[in-house]
């Protein structure tokens, strides 16, 4: 299936641009390599597989930005935030569909990847962000 890919920031873009949310498992260790790279930080071996991850976890951290670069203007103020996965590994993102003083540190969040045009001058990669996941009868 995504064999094909190489184990690198492209090959993660290639199946986000599916819809998957991919990491490389180290076949010698077992380690999840996020983002994936060629060679495991943890025993050095290039021998990997693809593995699928649930796209969803836990706010660890955000901010709020309101001093952005030319391309992100349009969205300031915006929140970015790092993510820990249900799967183990830590994965950044702007953090949208909420209110920045709503959010709460722990909060269960999950992936969203969406098409849209990529800014000129950027990597025609695939865009993604975390929204709140939205249990019924609440509000962020």
């Amino acid at each position: 299936m995504g064999e094909a890919y190489p184990f690198t920031i492209e090959g993660f873009y290639a199946h986000l641009s599916q819809g998957k949310l991919m990491a490389a498992r180290c076949k010698t260790c077992g380690s999840l390599v996020f983002p994936p790279r060629p060679i495991c930080p943890k025993c050095l071996s290039t021998d990997h597989e693809w593995v699928e991850l649930r796209g969803r976890g836990r706010l660890l951290t955000y901010t709020v930005i309101h001093v952005a670069p030319p391309q992100f203007q349009p969205m300031v103020p915006y929140i970015v935030g790092i993510v820990r996965l249900e799967d183990g590994v830590n994965m950044p993102g702007m953090i949208r569909e909420a209110d920045a003083d709503k959010l709460k540190i722990g909060m269960e969040v999950e992936l969203v990847v969406e098409a849209g045009e990529t800014p000129t001058g950027w990597p025609t990669w695939p865009k993604y962000y975390f929204r709140p996941v939205r249990k019924p009868g609440t509000e962020v």
